[in-house]
């Protein structure tokens, strides 16, 4: 039992060393399961930080851009204007020169017109040109002042429609980027609940292979044990046996010693019973029947002893059969009561182990079930969790992508309506001398 008690402690303290071996190993790998989700934050963190700064740089490139095209569309319109205006002031002059001339061609083809009145007929015609030239200049000059504001305008909505495609390429290109961001998180966390069930089972193999391991030697050591036990007990009564058949000449000489004893006793017994019968006989008989009488008691006595004699002769010959047959039935009985006792401990120890064996079978199946229960509902759960943050992403997609939207359209009709009330109409369909086109 000492041996048994010692053996078992030493299996559990193997159990236990390797649970401990197995816990410490899986703290070791959630404990870098972790670190990798952590890393993963602080990875995408970082993108989106870079991102936004990437974002912000374009921005301002962006808004410097516009401003250098606003200038260069600007004064592409003032040198343009300037370049109609100095066509329209020579086409003015020479115009004037031509009716100049023709007016004087006129009068020259009259000699009899004075000449103060040919003086005072050209004044009136300079006079008269040069007004309306120059209420053709001012209306000129007006004509491009509005369409040089209304470029502007049309140019400063052109330069805002830009900018909300570009903050809607920036949006979707941010939350793109956070889409695919949370989708290598959650592949991360498929792969780690994968890898964290691996290790589970591997784990649970691998303790209840030592658990069967060690049943295995506990069952093979305690039947060897029993064998053991058994062949000692056999050889036990082996020799019991050997010694009882040793010892039993001295045994059946002691008896027949005790038997001739008794027949000596006896014998002494009827000789003192023959002298006091032969004495009695002598004193009652007559002297001359003496020889008669002590020869018929002699011849007597003598045959009494020899039947005697022959009887417990018999009886040491019945007493030596007999104990050798009561031997031989009692050590006939000793080993059929010992070979079932071993039988039926042999059993029950084979029992107790068929027991032991279910039991951690049914423990082993219940650990397996419980295992894939809590391997299931834990892949539930991350499943469930996957499925919420992508509703929560989306729902924040709509959400930014409805306001952005929102605060565009205000910002546009803020725009088209101070159009309206400037007096400029639909801007829309303007076009605008391009860079190439200098």
């Amino acid at each position: 039992m000492s041996g048994y008690k010692r053996m078992r402690r030493q299996h559990q303290k193997q159990l236990i060393a390797l649970e401990n071996r197995l816990k410490a190993e899986m703290d070791e790998h959630r404990l870098r399961l972790q670190k990798e989700v952590e890393t993963h934050a602080n990875n995408t963190y970082i993108e989106l930080e870079r991102l936004a700064k990437r974002h912000t740089v374009h921005t301002d490139k962006e808004i410097k851009a516009a401003t250098a095209e606003e200038k260069r569309i600007q004064q592409q319109i003032i040198a343009q204007q300037k370049k109609e205006l100095t066509t329209f002031v020579d086409n003015q002059k020479k115009e004037y020169r031509l009716c100049k001339d023709k007016i004087k061609e006129e009068m020259n083809e009259d000699p009899s017109t004075p000449k103060e009145e040919k003086q005072e007929r050209l004044s009136r015609h300079k006079e008269t040109v040069q007004r309306s030239q120059a209420e053709d200049e001012a209306h000129l000059l007006d004509q491009q002042r509005l369409v040089y504001d209304r470029s502007c305008r049309a140019l400063k909505r052109r330069t805002l429609v830009k900018r909300h495609e570009f903050e809607q390429e920036q949006m979707r290109e941010e939350l793109n980027k956070k889409k695919t961001q949370k989708e290598m998180e959650q592949a991360l966390m498929i792969r780690q609940d994968e890898s964290t069930q691996e290790l589970e089972r591997r784990q649970l193999q691998t303790l209840q292979r030592l658990r069967v391991e060690l049943i295995l030697l506990q069952h093979q050591t305690e039947l060897e044990n029993q064998e053991e036990y058994n062949g000692r007990r056999q050889r036990e009564l082996h020799r019991k046996h050997a010694l009882e058949q040793r010892q039993q000449p001295r045994n059946l000489k002691m008896l027949e010693m005790q038997i001739k004893k008794q027949f000596q006793d006896t014998c002494k017994v009827q000789n003192k019973q023959y002298k006091a019968l032969r004495n009695h006989q002598l004193e009652v008989s007559p002297k001359s029947e003496h020889k008669a009488i002590l020869k018929s008691l002699k011849e007597e006595q003598t045959r009494k002893l020899a039947v005697l004699a022959e009887q417990y002769e018999q009886s040491i010959n019945e007493m030596m059969a007999s104990q050798a047959m009561r031997l031989e039935e009692e050590q006939e009985r000793e080993c059929q009561a010992l070979k079932q006792q071993l039988q039926q401990e042999m059993e029950l120890l084979d029992a107790y182990q068929s027991k032991t064996k279910a039991q951690t079978e049914a423990q082993h199946e219940r650990e397996l079930q419980m295992l894939e229960q809590k391997v299931s509902l834990r892949r539930a759960h991350l499943e469930q969790k996957i499925e919420e943050e992508l509703d929560s992403l989306q729902k924040e997609r709509t959400e930014r992508i409805k306001q952005l939207f929102e605060r565009q359209e205000r910002e546009m009709d803020a725009f088209d309506a101070e159009s309206a009330r400037l007096g400029f109409g639909s801007l829309g369909s303007l076009d605008f001398p391009k860079e190439d086109d200098r």
